[in-house]
C-alpha cells in the first residue's frame, strides 16, 4: 500500500528531530544566528527533505542514493551537536539524548533502505 512521505516512520522521526533542533538552536547566542545555528537547522532539515525526495525516486538505486546522502546529514546534524555542547550551549544530557536519537534515525533508515532492496 502506497505512503505519502510523511507518513513514513524515518520521516515522521526525522521531523520530530528537527523540532527539537529548532527549540535547542533558539537559545544559541545571537553571534550563532548566521554560522551554527544556520548550519544545524539546515542539515537537520534536509534529513527529512532528502527522505521525502528519495521517497518519490522511481528506480531504486536512485532512491537509495538520497537516502544514503539523507544519511550523511544525520551526520553532519551530529557534528554540529557536538560543536553545540563543546561550546556549551546545550546540556550533556540533552546533547547525549539528541545523539542517541539520531543513531537511532540512522539504524532504522539503513534498515529501510534494506526494506525497500527486497
Amino acid at each position: 500500500m502506497y505512503k505519502e512521505f510523511h507518513e513514513l516512520e524515518i520521516w515522521k522521526e526525522g521531523y520530530n528531530l528537527l523540532m527539537k533542533i529548532y527549540k535547542l538552536s533558539a537559545t544559541f547566542p545571537e553571534f550563532e544566528k548566521y554560522s551554527l545555528k544556520s548550519q544545524i537547522t539546515r542539515s537537520a532539515n534536509s534529513i527529512i527533505a532528502n527522505i521525502a525526495e528519495a521517497h518519490g525516486r522511481y528506480f531504486y538505486k536512485d532512491k537509495v542514493r538520497v537516502f544514503y546522502i539523507a544519511r550523511g546529514e544525520i551526520m553532519e546534524t551530529r557534528s554540529h551537536l557536538s560543536v553545540a555542547f563543546g561550546n556549551k550551549y546545550t546540556s550533556e544530557e540533552e546533547f547525549k539524548n539528541l545523539d542517541q536519537e539520531y543513531k537511532k534515525l540512522t539504524k532504522k533508515l539503513n534498515s529501510f533502505i534494506n526494506k525497500i532492496r527486497n
